[in-house]
C-alpha cells in the first residue's frame, strides 16, 4: 500500500498508468484490430472454489504498507471501489447502505450522542455519516493505517468535507492502544473494521477480552458500542458474524443484530449493536428523530426499514440464538482471505465489440 500523492502526478505501476491501461495489452489490442477490445477484471476470491469478477474500466493506484494491500479500481458496473487485501470494501454505488447502516442506528438509538469514536473508518464515510447528526460534537476517527487514509483522503472526494470538519479529531495509531489510553469516554463507539481475516490487522478487535476490558470501560452511562459483523447471509453467517453476535452477548445486556444487501459485496451483511440500556423506539419514534437530528436526507435507513432489518430469516435467527463460540485471540473465526499476502487478481477477455 503506498499513501497519499498529489493529484495529477503521472504514476505507472506494474504496467499502468494513472487512467489504468496496460501499455503492453494495448499494443496487443491494437494488432489485433479495432474491432477487438480486452476487457479487464478484479476477481475477489470467496471461497477456494468461489470467485466474484467485477469488469474494470482502469485500476486508478495500487500498492501495499505494513499492513495492507490497498487499490483503488474503476468498476464498470459499481463505480470507484476500493479494494484492501483483496476484498471490496466500498463501492460509490452503493456505499450508503453500509455507511447508513453502520452509523445512524447507534446514533439514533442513543438519546443524546455528543462524542464518537470510530475504530478503523480510514476511508472517511463513517466519519462523513457521524457528523450529519446534529448533537454530535466530536468524532474520534483512529485508524492503524497512515498510508490507507492519505490515500482515501486524496482519492475519495466524497469525504473532503468530513477530512476537513473542526468536529473530527484523526488519530494514527491501533485503535486498542487510543482506547486504553484515553481519558475521554464516549457516547458511541464504532468498529469499522476490515473483515478478521488471518494475517489481517483486525481479528483481536473482535474479542470478548477487547470488548469487555476496552470498549464498554470506555463507553458513558447508555452508551452504545456497533461493529461490522461480517457476512450475513443464509450460507456465510456462521463465518463470523454469529460469532461475533454471541461474544457481544457475553458482555452487554442487550445485543442487537441487524443486516441488509449490499449488491458490491454480493451478500446480505451483517452490523450488531450492544448496549446495557435496551432498544426500545418504534419505527415512528426513529423517523422522528431522523428528521430533528440528520442534515439533509437519508438515501437507505427509515424507521421501518430500522425496525424490520432486525428481524432475521428462520435459518440465521437459530443459528445466532444456538450459537455457543465465543471469539477469543486463542479461539477465533476468520472469512476467507489472505491478508497481507494476497494479490489484486486481474484477468483478461477478448471479444469483439458487437459481443459486449
Amino acid at each position: 500500500m503506498v499513501g497519499a500523492v498529489q493529484e495529477g502526478i503521472v504514476r505507472e505501476m506494474n504496467g499502468f498508468d494513472t487512467n489504468g491501461y496496460d501499455k503492453a495489452a494495448a499494443a496487443k489490442q491494437q494488432q489485433k484490430g479495432d474491432h477487438e477490445e480486452i476487457n479487464k477484471w478484479f476477481e475477489e476470491e470467496i471461497n477456494d472454489d468461489l470467485k466474484f469478477c467485477f469488469a474494470l474500466n482502469s485500476i486508478l493506484h495500487q500498492g501495499t504498507s505494513k499492513f495492507q494491500e490497498i487499490a483503488l479500481v474503476d468498476t464498470k458496473h459499481f463505480g470507484k471501489a476500493l479494494i484492501i487485501d483483496g476484498k471490496m470494501q466500498s463501492s460509490e454505488v452503493d456505499e450508503f447502505i453500509y455507511h447508513e447502516s453502520l452509523i445512524h442506528p447507534p446514533l439514533l438509538f442513543h438519546h443524546n450522542p455528543k462524542t464518537v469514536f470510530i475504530m478503523g473508518g480510514g476511508e472517511g464515510s463513517a466519519a462523513r455519516e457521524a457528523l450529519r447528526h446534529r448533537t454530535v460534537e466530536s468524532v474520534v476517527m483512529c485508524d492503524i493505517d497512515e498510508e490507507v487514509v492519505g490515500f482515501c483522503r486524496a482519492y475519495l472526494s466524497v469525504n473532503r468535507d468530513a477530512f476537513a470538519s473542526d468536529k473530527l479529531c484523526l488519530v494514527i495509531n491501533d485503535a486498542r492502544a487510543e482506547l486504553e489510553k484515553s481519558r475521554e469516554k464516549f457516547d458511541v463507539i464504532v468498529g469499522d473494521l476490515a473483515d478478521p481475516v488471518e494475517g489481517g490487522p483486525c481479528y483481536q478487535l473482535y474479542t470478548k477480552s477487547f470488548y469487555e476490558l476496552v470498549v464498554k470501560p470506555k463507553l458513558h452511562d447508555r452508551g452504545i458500542f456497533v461493529t461490522q459483523a461480517g457476512p450475513a447471509g443464509v450460507l456465510t453467517h456462521k463465518e463470523v458474524f454469529s460469532s461475533i453476535y454471541n461474544t457481544l452477548r457475553h458482555v452487554f445486556k442487550h445485543v442487537k443484530a441487524y443486516t441488509a444487501h449490499v449488491p458490491s459485496f454480493a451478500d446480505t451483511w451483517g452490523w450488531v449493536m450492544a448496549s446495557d440500556h435496551p432498544f426500545t423506539l418504534t419505527a415512528q419514534q426513529i423517523d422522528e428523530r431522523i428528521k430533528d437530528r440528520i442534515h439533509g436526507e437519508l438515501e437507505y435507513l427509515s424507521g421501518d426499514f430500522l425496525i424490520s432489518s432486525t428481524t432475521l430469516n428462520k435459518s440465521v435467527r437459530l443459528s445466532l440464538l444456538n450459537e455457543t463460540h465465543v471469539y477469543t485471540e486463542d479461539d477465533a473465526r476468520f472469512v476467507h482471505g489472505h491478508g497481507i499476502d494476497g494479490a489484486l487478481y486481474l484477468t483478461e477477455t477478448t471479444g469483439t465489440r458487437a459481443e459486449q
